[in-house]
């Protein structure tokens, strides 16, 4: 057995790129155990991945954390968001996963928002604008391009209800994942009936959404994972509300993750609304709000210009005169899906090193941009900006978000957030305290 003072917990965070797995004690916060697999993810037109790798990475990186996962008395899951995930009468995937960051559905997201009274109305009633990202439009688009495929669909699930669903047997997500697919209405905290009647979609496809410290279920007797039959499962949750879980976040703090995307957000009492479709008004894992900007090229995309220019991505040199906006996927924010890269400004005396960092202060610009319609009109805004991601501890990227925002940034200790949250919300199931404690 472990040395652990309590219970051991696993918190999941299976992303675009892999998934991680923490084994943590509950009484001390402490990792006792890690692992890590792989994904793969499709070029070209679209971006797709087979939701059983997702599986067999979790699978992985649960046998890397050896003894101490076996003992493990509740397990949660937190995934990319926005996924569409369609299963057969089986459970088994009818086709590849459409991935947030696949924007071939903005023509649908177009209509869709102008065919359900505009903008404000579906800010107003989902608390979002909803984009080329959102699972919505996905679901159109796989309607229109793929209707064979629909035909076969038995259950439509978001990446990380795919997994709880394997583990418990049953179809579950959370409030915090839902209020990221367009079709769950934040006013009222339920589907809503006349969006997925207008894109098609029988509401019996659909998981019940698991309350905040509900138990979504426990682990079937299955052979090919590590817990003991009747593990409790908690209800998961996207990606983002399980980093506000790891952090302990408390409303007003704002929070930059610099990963493949970018995002800005932070907890708020209040239900956003914002009619511009910059904000994305997500619920949180915890009962309230975590108002949301998404940028879709962040790490990934400035990582790319320093390739191009056969450059460390580090080795930037300061410039002024060049400007360059990285949206090398399209954009999320500001709403451009069809964009591509755009440079501005070269002179004969342009180095490669201030192009590379016209290239963060493309990708940051966007997210601090975003960030003042994000915060609550009385948040400080001169409180330190908490870096998380995969960006957090470069110094380019923390130079550049200190010399445009004009702020101080603090980067947490913890590296793993997104898992660590889902480990508190496992926690959380099994000591009856709040999981952001």
């Amino acid at each position: 057995m472990s040395a652990a003072e309590g219970p051991l917990v696993v918190g999941v965070d299976s992303s675009t790129q892999s998934t991680k797995v923490l084994v943590v004690d509950a009484a001390t916060g402490q990792v006792v155990a890690s692992g890590q697999a792989p994904h793969t993810v499709s070029a070209g037109a679209g971006r797709e991945s087979d939701p059983r790798q997702w599986w067999d990475a979790l699978c992985e990186a649960l046998r890397q954390c050896g003894e101490a996962a076996h003992e493990a008395a509740a397990v949660s899951v937190a995934g990319q968001q926005h996924g569409l995930v369609t299963l057969d009468a089986q459970g088994e995937p009818v086709r590849p996963a459409l991935l947030w960051n696949d924007v071939r559905s903005a023509p649908q997201a177009r209509r869709l928002v102008a065919e359900l009274g505009g903008p404000k109305a579906w800010s107003e009633r989902t608390g979002s604008v909803p984009g080329a990202s959102f699972t919505v439009t996905k679901w159109a688009w796989l309607a229109e391009n793929e209707p064979e495929s629909l035909r076969s669909v038995a259950a439509v699930r978001l990446p990380h209800d795919y997994l709880t669903e394997r583990l418990t047997g049953l179809g579950t997500t959370d409030r915090g994942d839902a209020s990221g697919t367009g079709w769950w209405a934040s006013a009222t905290e339920a589907y809503d009936d006349e969006i997925l009647s207008r894109v098609g979609l029988d509401p019996a496809l659909l998981p019940r959404v698991v309350r905040p410290g509900e138990v979504a279920g426990t682990v079937r007797d299955i052979h090919d994972l590590p817990f003991s039959k009747g593990t409790l499962v908690a209800p998961g949750t996207g990606d983002n509300a399980a980093a506000a879980l790891g952090l302990g976040l408390r409303p007003g703090a704002p929070v930059l993750s610099l990963g493949t995307s970018g995002t800005v957000y932070a907890v708020s009492r209040h239900r956003p609304a914002d009619p511009s479709g910059t904000v994305a008004g997500f619920a949180d894992a915890h009962g309230d709000w975590l108002p949301l900007a998404c940028t879709l090229n962040c790490t990934l995309a400035v990582d790319r210009v320093a390739a191009l220019l056969g450059r460390d991505r580090e080795a930037v040199e300061p410039g002024t005169s060049v400007t360059l906006l990285p949206y090398l996927d399209g954009e999320r924010t500001p709403n451009l899906p069809d964009a591509s890269g755009l440079l501005h400004g070269l002179r004969h005396d342009t180095t490669a090193g201030q192009l590379l960092q016209a290239a963060y202060d493309g990708a940051v610009h966007s997210l601090l941009g975003a960030l003042d319609l994000v915060l609550d009109q009385d948040a400080d805004r001169t409180t330190p900006l908490l870096l998380i991601g995969g960006g957090a501890r470069g110094t380019a990227w923390q130079q550049t978000v200190r010399r445009l925002s004009g702020r101080p940034v603090q980067v947490p200790q913890a590296k793993e957030l997104v898992a660590l949250g889902a480990a508190a919300q496992a926690a959380g199931l099994l000591t009856g305290e709040d999981p952001a404690a």
